[in-house]
């Protein structure tokens, strides 16, 4: 088992930056993707962002390429998303999730993976 635990949400402004973590325990040895995903009201849950635990390759969507980053301490087993120039549509709930499987295509869809945080709400405000 994995346990995460995400930090780091809050209420911005348009153009502000935010800096979340996701701290995991458990069998952390076994991680070998950590993703993080994002629900806004009334919408699906959608993929936001991912990288891989021992080789640091990442993987986001559109949406926030060149605004976000995906890091990671392999150290402190913590995954970071570093979130520059928010806008109102960033506004969400953010998920932290982890899987233990390989793959040969980057899972994006939530079912693919395992372990979950609780959520951290981020919210932008215009």
């Amino acid at each position: 088992q994995v346990q995460l635990v995400e930090s780091g949400g809050g209420l911005v402004q348009a153009g502000d930056s935010l800096r979340l973590s996701c701290a995991a325990s458990g069998r952390t040895f076994s991680i070998y993707t950590m993703a993080w995903f994002r629900q806004a009201p009334g919408k699906e849950r959608e993929f936001v962002a991912a990288i891989k635990w021992s080789g640091g390759n990442t993987y986001y969507i559109d949406s926030v390429k060149g605004r976000f980053t995906v890091s990671r301490d392999n150290a402190k087993n913590t995954m970071y998303l570093q979130m520059n120039s928010l806008k109102p549509e960033d506004t969400a709930v953010y998920y932290c999730a982890a899987d233990d499987r390989s793959w040969t295509v980057v899972p994006v869809r939530g079912s693919e993976y395992r372990y979950w945080g609780q959520g951290t709400q981020v919210t932008v405000s215009s």
